[in-house]
């Protein structure tokens, strides 16, 4: 089922990608969500912080609690659950499924992220955090 979900979005993806105006700001966006998502496959919660818009990149920055939190987790999945795709920002909803290092169970958590496009250094970049984990 769930490659089924995955082949779909992927095909869906695509479409949306080939709309959009630029060719190159398409392939940077798929390029960047790919980098994004493989990065926290890999649990690299640190290295996701090199994604988020650099002018917010401080304010958005994990606290250690939330480091120490997130290290606690190992990442099982990464579903894209929708995505809003204009030229300049992309909206996309994402289900993280983590598993506790600990006690091996799993949860779900749904991640609301905002990307948006800067012309001037040609790259996406995230506009929120990662998701909460205290819950």
């Amino acid at each position: 089922m769930r490659c089924a979900k995955t082949f779909g979005f992927i095909l869906l993806f695509s479409v949306l990608l080939g709309c959009a105006s630029d060719g190159g700001n398409a392939r940077k966006l798929d390029q960047t969500l790919y980098t994004y998502q493989s990065t926290l496959r890999w649990s690299d919660f640190a290295g996701a912080l090199s994604f988020v818009d650099p002018e917010q990149r401080e304010a958005l920055a994990l606290s250690d609690l939330e480091a120490r939190r997130w290290a606690q987790y190992q990442v099982a999945g990464y579903y894209v659950q929708g995505s809003e795709i204009t030229d300049d920002e992309v909206k996309q909803v994402v289900e993280l499924r983590l598993i506790n290092k600990h006690t091996q169970v799993e949860r779900s958590v749904i991640d609301r992220q905002i990307w948006r496009w800067d012309s001037k250094a040609k790259a996406w970049w995230l506009t929120t955090p990662l998701p909460e984990l205290a819950r």
